[in-house]
Protein backbone atom coordinates (compact mmCIF):
# COMPACT_ATOMS: atom_id res chain seq x y z
CA UNK A 1 0.00 0.00 0.00
CA UNK A 2 1.49 3.35 -1.05
CA UNK A 3 0.12 6.86 -0.63
CA UNK A 4 1.10 9.86 -2.78
CA UNK A 5 2.44 13.03 -1.23
CA UNK A 6 -0.04 15.89 -0.97
CA UNK A 7 1.75 18.83 -2.53
CA UNK A 8 0.36 21.76 -0.58
CA UNK A 9 0.90 23.56 2.69
CA UNK A 10 -2.36 25.50 2.49
CA UNK A 11 -4.75 25.93 5.35
CA UNK A 12 -7.14 23.01 5.71
CA UNK A 13 -4.48 20.45 4.88
CA UNK A 14 -6.06 18.00 7.29
CA UNK A 15 -9.25 18.10 5.21
CA UNK A 16 -7.32 17.29 2.03
CA UNK A 17 -5.62 14.36 3.74
CA UNK A 18 -8.94 13.08 5.07
CA UNK A 19 -10.54 13.39 1.62
CA UNK A 20 -7.70 11.49 -0.05
CA UNK A 21 -7.88 8.58 2.39
CA UNK A 22 -11.70 8.60 2.45
CA UNK A 23 -11.94 8.32 -1.33
CA UNK A 24 -9.60 5.34 -1.28
CA UNK A 25 -11.83 3.68 1.30
CA UNK A 26 -15.10 4.55 -0.46
CA UNK A 27 -13.84 3.32 -3.82
CA UNK A 28 -12.82 -0.04 -2.36
CA UNK A 29 -9.11 0.55 -2.91
CA UNK A 30 -8.77 0.23 0.86
CA UNK A 31 -11.38 -2.42 1.71
CA UNK A 32 -12.80 -2.96 5.22
CA UNK A 33 -10.26 -4.62 7.48
CA UNK A 34 -7.28 -2.93 5.82
CA UNK A 35 -4.69 -1.74 8.35
CA UNK A 36 -3.26 1.65 7.46
CA UNK A 37 0.47 2.36 7.75
CA UNK A 38 1.69 3.78 11.06
CA UNK A 39 1.37 7.54 11.59
CA UNK A 40 5.10 8.00 10.96
CA UNK A 41 5.07 5.96 7.74
CA UNK A 42 1.80 7.43 6.47
CA UNK A 43 2.97 10.97 7.25
CA UNK A 44 6.16 10.36 5.28
CA UNK A 45 4.28 8.93 2.29
CA UNK A 46 1.87 11.88 2.22
CA UNK A 47 4.59 14.41 3.00
CA UNK A 48 2.63 15.98 5.84
CA UNK A 49 3.16 16.67 9.53
CA UNK A 50 1.92 14.26 12.17
CA UNK A 51 -0.29 17.04 13.54
CA UNK A 52 -2.16 17.46 10.24
CA UNK A 53 -2.36 13.70 9.79
CA UNK A 54 -3.80 13.15 13.25
CA UNK A 55 -6.47 15.78 12.64
CA UNK A 56 -7.34 14.05 9.36
CA UNK A 57 -7.60 10.66 11.05
CA UNK A 58 -9.90 12.18 13.68
CA UNK A 59 -12.23 13.33 10.88
CA UNK A 60 -12.26 9.87 9.33
CA UNK A 61 -12.90 8.29 12.73
CA UNK A 62 -15.86 10.62 13.38
CA UNK A 63 -17.39 9.53 10.07
CA UNK A 64 -17.08 5.87 10.97
CA UNK A 65 -14.54 5.04 8.25
CA UNK A 66 -11.65 3.98 10.48
CA UNK A 67 -10.90 3.02 14.05
CA UNK A 68 -7.66 2.93 16.02
CA UNK A 69 -6.86 0.27 18.59
CA UNK A 70 -3.79 -0.25 20.73
CA UNK A 71 -1.31 -2.77 19.27
CA UNK A 72 -3.40 -3.41 16.13
CA UNK A 73 -3.15 0.09 14.63
CA UNK A 74 -5.67 1.97 12.48
CA UNK A 75 -8.09 -0.21 10.55
CA UNK A 76 -10.77 0.50 7.93
CA UNK A 77 -14.17 -0.21 9.47
CA UNK A 78 -16.97 -2.27 7.87
CA UNK A 79 -19.37 -0.42 5.54
CA UNK A 80 -22.13 -0.86 8.11
CA UNK A 81 -20.25 1.58 10.36
CA UNK A 82 -19.86 4.39 7.80
CA UNK A 83 -21.84 7.60 8.34
CA UNK A 84 -22.77 7.53 4.67
CA UNK A 85 -25.23 10.46 4.92
CA UNK A 86 -22.59 12.77 6.37
CA UNK A 87 -22.65 15.87 4.13
CA UNK A 88 -18.87 16.16 3.93
CA UNK A 89 -18.49 12.47 3.17
CA UNK A 90 -20.97 12.77 0.32
CA UNK A 91 -19.07 15.80 -0.96
CA UNK A 92 -15.84 13.78 -0.95
CA UNK A 93 -17.57 11.19 -3.13
CA UNK A 94 -18.10 13.74 -5.91
CA UNK A 95 -16.74 12.51 -9.24
CA UNK A 96 -16.15 8.97 -7.97
CA UNK A 97 -17.54 5.75 -9.34
CA UNK A 98 -19.59 3.80 -6.86
CA UNK A 99 -19.16 0.10 -6.24
CA UNK A 100 -21.75 -2.46 -7.33
CA UNK A 101 -22.53 -3.21 -3.70
CA UNK A 102 -23.26 0.45 -3.02
CA UNK A 103 -25.53 0.66 -6.09
CA UNK A 104 -27.55 -2.30 -4.80
CA UNK A 105 -27.76 -0.83 -1.30
CA UNK A 106 -28.75 2.60 -2.59
CA UNK A 107 -31.50 1.06 -4.73
CA UNK A 108 -32.78 -0.82 -1.66
CA UNK A 109 -32.82 2.46 0.25
CA UNK A 110 -34.62 4.28 -2.57
CA UNK A 111 -37.20 1.49 -2.83
CA UNK A 112 -38.19 2.12 0.78
CA UNK A 113 -38.22 5.91 0.84
CA UNK A 114 -38.73 7.34 -2.65
CA UNK A 115 -42.18 5.89 -3.50
CA UNK A 116 -43.54 7.45 -0.30
CA UNK A 117 -41.92 10.79 -1.15
CA UNK A 118 -43.43 10.56 -4.65
CA UNK A 119 -46.89 9.94 -3.19
CA UNK A 120 -46.50 13.02 -1.00
CA UNK A 121 -45.23 15.07 -3.94
CA UNK A 122 -48.39 14.20 -5.89
CA UNK A 123 -50.52 15.27 -2.94
CA UNK A 124 -48.57 18.30 -1.71
CA UNK A 125 -46.62 19.86 -4.61
CA UNK A 126 -47.24 23.56 -5.06
CA UNK A 127 -48.26 25.07 -8.39
CA UNK A 128 -44.74 26.42 -8.80
CA UNK A 129 -43.22 22.99 -8.12
CA UNK A 130 -45.53 21.33 -10.66
CA UNK A 131 -44.52 23.93 -13.24
CA UNK A 132 -40.85 23.28 -12.48
CA UNK A 133 -41.39 19.52 -12.67
CA UNK A 134 -42.99 19.98 -16.09
CA UNK A 135 -40.00 21.99 -17.24
CA UNK A 136 -37.54 19.39 -15.96
CA UNK A 137 -39.57 16.53 -17.45
CA UNK A 138 -39.61 18.26 -20.87
CA UNK A 139 -35.85 18.61 -20.62
CA UNK A 140 -35.61 14.94 -19.66
CA UNK A 141 -37.48 13.98 -22.84
CA UNK A 142 -35.17 16.18 -24.89
CA UNK A 143 -32.10 14.54 -23.36
CA UNK A 144 -33.60 11.13 -24.17
CA UNK A 145 -33.95 12.12 -27.83
CA UNK A 146 -30.45 13.59 -28.04
CA UNK A 147 -28.83 11.26 -25.54
CA UNK A 148 -25.76 12.52 -23.74
CA UNK A 149 -24.85 10.52 -20.61
CA UNK A 150 -23.53 13.54 -18.72
CA UNK A 151 -26.52 15.76 -19.50
CA UNK A 152 -29.00 12.96 -18.78
CA UNK A 153 -27.48 12.39 -15.34
CA UNK A 154 -27.77 16.09 -14.47
CA UNK A 155 -31.41 16.38 -15.54
CA UNK A 156 -32.53 13.04 -14.08
CA UNK A 157 -30.92 13.94 -10.76
CA UNK A 158 -32.86 17.22 -10.73
CA UNK A 159 -36.09 15.35 -11.51
CA UNK A 160 -35.72 13.06 -8.49
CA UNK A 161 -34.43 15.81 -6.22
CA UNK A 162 -37.49 17.91 -7.04
CA UNK A 163 -39.77 15.05 -5.99
CA UNK A 164 -38.24 15.04 -2.51
CA UNK A 165 -38.50 18.82 -2.33
CA UNK A 166 -42.15 18.75 -3.43
CA UNK A 167 -43.08 16.18 -0.78
CA UNK A 168 -43.59 18.95 1.77
CA UNK A 169 -42.22 16.69 4.50
CA UNK A 170 -39.38 18.27 6.44
CA UNK A 171 -37.70 14.88 6.92
CA UNK A 172 -37.71 14.16 3.19
CA UNK A 173 -36.57 17.63 2.12
CA UNK A 174 -32.84 17.14 2.89
CA UNK A 175 -32.63 14.13 0.58
CA UNK A 176 -33.29 16.37 -2.39
CA UNK A 177 -29.89 17.96 -1.80
CA UNK A 178 -28.00 15.58 0.44
CA UNK A 179 -28.22 12.57 -1.86
CA UNK A 180 -27.42 14.40 -5.09
CA UNK A 181 -23.92 12.92 -5.26
CA UNK A 182 -25.16 9.35 -4.80
CA UNK A 183 -28.03 9.89 -7.25
CA UNK A 184 -25.49 10.96 -9.86
CA UNK A 185 -23.38 7.87 -9.18
CA UNK A 186 -26.37 5.61 -9.48
CA UNK A 187 -28.01 7.26 -12.50
CA UNK A 188 -24.69 7.38 -14.35
CA UNK A 189 -24.25 3.65 -13.80
CA UNK A 190 -27.81 2.65 -14.71
CA UNK A 191 -28.05 4.82 -17.84
CA UNK A 192 -24.58 4.16 -19.24
CA UNK A 193 -25.88 1.92 -22.02
CA UNK A 194 -28.89 4.10 -22.70
CA UNK A 195 -31.14 2.63 -19.98
CA UNK A 196 -33.25 5.69 -19.19
CA UNK A 197 -36.59 4.19 -18.06
CA UNK A 198 -38.35 7.12 -19.73
CA UNK A 199 -41.75 5.39 -19.69
CA UNK A 200 -41.53 4.97 -15.91
CA UNK A 201 -40.50 8.61 -15.51
CA UNK A 202 -43.53 9.60 -17.60
CA UNK A 203 -45.87 7.65 -15.31
CA UNK A 204 -44.38 9.32 -12.25
CA UNK A 205 -44.66 12.75 -13.84
CA UNK A 206 -48.26 12.17 -14.99
CA UNK A 207 -49.36 10.92 -11.56
CA UNK A 208 -47.83 13.91 -9.77
CA UNK A 209 -49.42 16.36 -12.21
CA UNK A 210 -52.80 14.66 -11.68
CA UNK A 211 -52.30 14.76 -7.88
CA UNK A 212 -52.87 10.98 -7.77
CA UNK A 213 -50.88 9.83 -4.76
CA UNK A 214 -51.46 6.10 -5.17
CA UNK A 215 -50.57 6.12 -8.87
CA UNK A 216 -47.45 8.13 -8.07
CA UNK A 217 -46.45 5.61 -5.41
CA UNK A 218 -46.91 2.65 -7.76
CA UNK A 219 -45.09 4.37 -10.63
CA UNK A 220 -42.13 5.15 -8.42
CA UNK A 221 -42.08 1.60 -7.08
CA UNK A 222 -42.05 0.29 -10.66
CA UNK A 223 -39.00 2.40 -11.40
CA UNK A 224 -37.18 0.80 -8.46
CA UNK A 225 -37.09 -2.62 -10.17
CA UNK A 226 -33.42 -3.66 -10.08
CA UNK A 227 -33.66 -5.22 -13.55
CA UNK A 228 -34.11 -1.74 -14.97
CA UNK A 229 -30.85 -0.41 -13.58
CA UNK A 230 -28.09 -2.63 -15.00
CA UNK A 231 -27.83 -4.40 -11.65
Amino acid sequence: MQFTAISTTQRGLDGLIARDIARRILSGELPPGTILPSEVELGEQLGVSRTALREALKQLTSKGLIESRPKTGTRVRPRTSWNILDAQLLDWMSGMEGTLEMYHQFLDFRRVIEPHATRLAAENATTEQRIELSRVYDELCQRARDFSPEEWVEVDTRFHSLIFQASGNCFYLPFGNLLTTVFKWFISHSSRDGGMCLAEHHQIYKAIMMADGEAAYQASLALMNAKKHRL
